[in-house]
C-alpha cells in the first residue's frame, strides 16, 4: 500500500507530465513557429502568472476509433480561472502540442464547463484558439461538442464579456465560436481564421490563395471585418486582452471600472476651436478631436483597420469609461456605408449591454450613394444603426461638429433616437442635405431664368446656408440642447456624464427586439 507521501509524489509527477502537453519535442516545434504553449499564454495572461487549472485530469473516451492506446494530456485544452487586474476571469487555451489541439467530446465539455461557471459567477471569459479543428476520430461527438460551445457562446452573450484570441489555426466550424464572441484578437503570421481553407477553395472553385492571404490577421481585420485587433505576437495579444478588460465591467449587472481623477475637469481645450477648417469641403482628422476630449492616452480603438470612415473605441472622461462612435472626414468624407453601419452597430449594442455610456461625434454628409451600396443592402445595414441607437438605454451624448445631413444625421444618434444630451458646435450644418444640393432642387427654375445663373446659384446657396445650414434652427426646435464653443466640449461631456449616472429608462416589456439582419 502506498504511503501518503508516495501518493503526493505520484500526483506531482502526473501533474508535471500533463503540463508538458505533447512533450518537449512538440513544445520546441511550437516555439519554432513563433508560438507560445497554452500554459505559457495563460501564465502571461493572469496576475502574477497564477491560475487554477480546472479538469486537468479529464481524458478522451478511450473506446474512440483508433484512440485506444493514445494519451492526450488534459484532452488538448487547458481550462482555468484566476485574476486579471484583480478581477475574476475564466479562460480556455487549446494546446496544439496535443493532437493539434483538436476538439473532441471531453475537450469541448471542459470549455463549456468554464463558460458555464463564467456566466453563473458573472466573470469575463477568454478563449485562446490554436487548433487543427474537429477530432475526426470522434466523429459526431466532436460536432456535438462544437454545437455545445456555440450554444454557450450564445448564453453568455450580453451577460459577460467574451474575448477570443486566434493564436493559431482556427478553421471550419471552429471559426464560429470566435465569431459569436464580442471581440476577436488575431496574431499576425501565426493565427489563421477561415471556414474553408486554401486547398478546399482551390478544389471547389479553382482559386489559388495562401492561408495568410485568405485567413491572416490583415485579411480578416481590414477586408472581412471579422477581427477587431491585430497582435504582433502571442505576448501582444495578451497585452491587448488585458487592456480591453480594463475598460469592461465583469458582467452586465456592473458598471465599467472607474478610475478616480482629481475632480471634474472643466478647463477649456483651446486647440479644439482651431480644428474645423473654414472650407466645409476640407477634411480634418477626427482622432485629434477624440484625443482632446478624452483623458490623456485613454482612447483605445476597436476595429481600427476596418471601415475606417467611422471610428469606434473606448475612452475615459474624468475617469468614466465611455464608448466613442465618430465619423472620420478623412476617409470617404465620413459617409456611412454598409461596413461602417455594421461596425458601429455592433459596438453600440455591446456598450448598451454592458452599461457603457455612448459619446457620438458627428460630421456626416450622408449615406454612401452608389449601385453597389444599394444592391449590397445599405437600407438594411443602415437600419441597424437606427435600431441600435434607438434600443440603447445607456446615457447617450451627441456632439455635432460640422455636417449632419439627412438620414445619416439621425443614424448618428440624433435627439429623435433618444440622445440624452445633444450639443452642436457653431460650425454645425444640420439639414436634409447640403446647401448646393438643396438649392438645385428648390431654386432650379429661378437659377435657369437668371441672367447670370452662376451668380444666382451662389446667392441662393449663401442664403440657404445662413438660414438652414446652422445649428440654431435645430436648437430653436429643441433638437439641439446647447450650441457650444468647441473648446468647451470636454467639459460639456464631463458634466453630462456626471448628471446621467442615475439615468433610468423603462421600455415596453418584450422578449427582444428584431434588429434588421
Amino acid at each position: 500500500m502506498s504511503t501518503t507521501h508516495e501518493k503526493i509524489e505520484q500526483l506531482r509527477k502526473r501533474t508535471d507530465k500533463i503540463k508538458l502537453g505533447g512533450g518537449l519535442k512538440a513544445i520546441e516545434k511550437q516555439h519554432a513557429l513563433g508560438k507560445m504553449t497554452a500554459h505559457e499564454r495563460l501564465h502571461l495572461l493572469y496576475d502574477t502568472g497564477f491560475y487554477d487549472e480546472l479538469y486537468r485530469f479529464a481524458e478522451h473516451h478511450s473506446t474512440t476509433l483508433g484512440m485506444t492506446d493514445k494519451q492526450l494530456p488534459a484532452d488538448g485544452v487547458v481550462t482555468c480561472m484566476g485574476a486579471v487586474g484583480k478581477r475574476l476571469l475564466y479562460a480556455s487555451a487549446q494546446d496544439f502540442t496535443v493532437m493539434g489541439g483538436s476538439v473532441g467530446h471531453m475537450h469541448a465539455w471542459k470549455i463549456c464547463e468554464v463558460m458555464d461557471m463564467a456566466m453563473k459567477q458573472g466573470a469575463p471569459y477568454v478563449s485562446i484558439n490554436d487548433s487543427g479543428g474537429a477530432r475526426i476520430q470522434e466523429a459526431v461527438d466532436s460536432l456535438q461538442g462544437y454545437g455545445k460551445i456555440f450554444y454557450y457562446n450564445t448564453l453568455l452573450s450580453g451577460v459577460v464579456p467574451q474575448i477570443a484570441i486566434v493564436a493559431g489555426p482556427c478553421a471550419g466550424g471552429a471559426a464560429y465560436s470566435p465569431a459569436l464572441m464580442d471581440f476577436i484578437i488575431q496574431v499576425h503570421g501565426t493565427g489563421h481564421l477561415f471556414i474553408a481553407g486554401p486547398e478546399v477553395i482551390k478544389k471547389a472553385t479553382g482559386e489559388d490563395i495562401s492561408a495568410e492571404e485568405l485567413g491572416g490577421a490583415v485579411a480578416q481585420s481590414a477586408r472581412s471585418g471579422n477581427v477587431h485587433f491585430i497582435a504582433r505576437d502571442d505576448s501582444h495579444a495578451i497585452e491587448i486582452t488585458q487592456t480591453l478588460l480594463s475598460y469592461l465591467p465583469s458582467n452586465n449587472m456592473e458598471d465599467p471600472p472607474y478610475y478616480p481623477t482629481e475632480g471634474l475637469d472643466l478647463e477649456p481645450v483651446d486647440d479644439l476651436n482651431m480644428i474645423i477648417p473654414d472650407d466645409s469641403r476640407e477634411s480634418y482628422d477626427m482622432y485629434q478631436v477624440i484625443e482632446r476630449i478624452a483623458d490623456p492616452e485613454s482612447f483605445f480603438e476597436v476595429h481600427a483597420h476596418f471601415a475606417r470612415n467611422i471610428i469606434i473605441g473606448f475612452a475615459r472622461v474624468n475617469g468614466h469609461v465611455v464608448g466613442v462612435v465618430a465619423n472620420q472626414p478623412m476617409v470617404k468624407a465620413g459617409c456611412l456605408d454598409i461596413d461602417a453601419s455594421d461596425k458601429s452597430s455592433m459596438f453600440i449594442r455591446f456598450c448598451n449591454a454592458f452599461n457603457v455610456p455612448l459619446v457620438t461625434l458627428v460630421d456626416v454628409p450622408g449615406f454612401m450613394p452608389g449601385v453597389e451600396q444599394e444592391f449590397g443592402g445599405i437600407i438594411r445595414h443602415g437600419a441597424k444603426m437606427l435600431f441600435s441607437y434607438s434600443a440603447a438605454t445607456v446615457p447617450k451624448i451627441t456632439v455635432v461638429l460640422r455636417k449632419a445631413y439627412g438620414g445619416a444625421y439621425l443614424a448618428m444618434c440624433a435627439k429623435a433616437l433618444g440622445a440624452d444630451r445633444v450639443a452642436a458646435w457653431p460650425t454645425a450644418e444640420i439639414a436634409v442635405m447640403g446647401a448646393e444640393g438643396a438649392v438645385s432642387v428648390l431654386y432650379r427654375n429661378d437659377i435657369k431664368a437668371a441672367d447670370d445663373p452662376k451668380a444666382k446659384r451662389k446667392e441662393f446657396v449663401a442664403g440657404y446656408e445662413a438660414e438652414f445650414s446652422t445649428p440654431y434652427l435645430a436648437a430653436a426646435r429643441g433638437m439641439v440642447d446647447s450650441v457650444i464653443e468647441p473648446k468647451d466640449t470636454r467639459a460639456y461631456i464631463g458634466i453630462a456624464l456626471e448628471a446621467l449616472q442615475t439615468k433610468r429608462e423603462l421600455r415596453p416589456q418584450k422578449k427582444h427586439g428584431l434588429i434588421p439582419m
